[in-house]
């Protein structure tokens, strides 16, 4: 679905200007997403695997729930409405722990450069994976595995094919921040 975006610096500073979803990703320009990782208690992280129709990372696993910010939008309500849509988990504002802003470039294509700040969240699953409805136009699958498993294959290198390909750092960060809480 095309959107209308905030287009952003290359330091991640709003420019006043927004475009469609599209035209940032043709043109390269900077914009803002969210990603919250879900995580329980007992040591496990939820992860999704990308629809099969998606442009980019087709059947890839990656984050529980990621998305665009619409331009205008706050981050913490687009954080909101994501996971809503994607998964079907209500959650309020104080659910979410923001860990931190993450700058990543994806060239895909000449014409499909994901240039994007990653405005991440950590949020705690409280409710079974059965009880999550995914959106089927974006979501192919969901499931919990433990985080020891997600650190093997991720920024362990064991399965990283099997990811989508963020830094290496940034699935370390994902995995320190949630060992913390436990």
């Amino acid at each position: 679905m095309d959107e209308l975006v905030d287009i952003l610096d290359d330091m991640g500073n709003l420019t006043g200007k927004t475009a469609m979803k599209s035209m940032a990703h043709a043109k390269g320009w900077f914009h803002p997403t969210v990603h919250v990782w879900l995580y329980t208690k007992d040591g496990k992280i939820l992860i999704q695997q990308r629809g099969k129709d998606k442009d980019t990372h087709p059947l890839l696993w990656d984050v529980s729930v990621a998305g665009h910010i619409a331009a205008g939008e706050a981050i913490e309500a687009s954080a909101i409405r994501e996971v809503e849509e994607e998964i079907g988990l209500s959650i309020s504002e104080r659910d979410l722990e923001k860990i931190g802003v993450f700058s990543s470039i994806h060239k895909h294509r000449e014409d499909l450069i994901d240039c994007e700040f990653h405005h991440t969240f950590l949020c705690e699953l409280k409710l079974p994976l059965g009880n999550l409805q995914k959106q089927e136009s974006e979501v192919e699958r969901l499931d919990l595995i433990p985080l020891i498993q997600f650190s093997e294959e991720t920024w362990g290198l064991a399965n990283i094919e099997k990811y989508v390909p963020h830094e290496i750092s940034y699935y370390q960060r994902i995995v320190e921040e949630i060992q913390k809480r436990l």
